[in-house]
């Protein structure tokens, strides 16, 4: 297998090279070179994505009032965006390049599924053992 060294004195033509080589590769493997816009179906594709907004904002509510919630007025905010940032940022974020990871390692398209199964497992144990119940709690002053 062939690097790239994108700071080698002839980096264009190992780029040119990994391009042709790259594009070849692809097409052999019965892969088209650009997507096909009459192949979408457009209505579907507009069904499923306001599917999954609404899916966010069903999560988003509770998320919000469970944080304020948790964390005493003083440092309610950081205590709110901290661990709401990292955990959309950081395993939210990556979760797309993550899972292609996976599925570039294992062969397997279906593998990639297992990394967010895997962090909603994790956040449902860490939630029943770690995050307590604050229903009887005065949350809206220092006590």
């Amino acid at each position: 297998m062939n690097t790239y060294d994108g700071k080698a004195a002839d980096a264009k033509a190992q780029s040119a090279t990994f391009d042709k080589t790259l594009a070849g590769t692809l097409k052999s493997a019965g892969y088209p070179a650009k997507a096909d816009p009459a192949q979408i179906n457009w209505p579907m594709a507009i069904v499923v994505l306001t599917i999954l907004v609404i899916f966010v904002t069903m999560v988003y509510g509770p998320i919000a009032a469970m944080l304020v919630e948790m964390f005493p007025a003083r440092i309610r905010y950081t205590s709110m965006s901290l661990p709401y940032h990292i955990g959309n940022g950081w395993f939210g974020g990556f979760l797309p390049a993550t899972a292609f990871a996976i599925v570039a390692a294992r062969g397997d398209i279906y593998s990639g599924l297992w990394y967010p199964i895997v962090i909603a497992l994790a956040t449902f144990v860490i939630g029943m053992l770690f995050v307590k119940d604050t229903r009887k709690s005065n949350v809206y002053h220092e006590d």
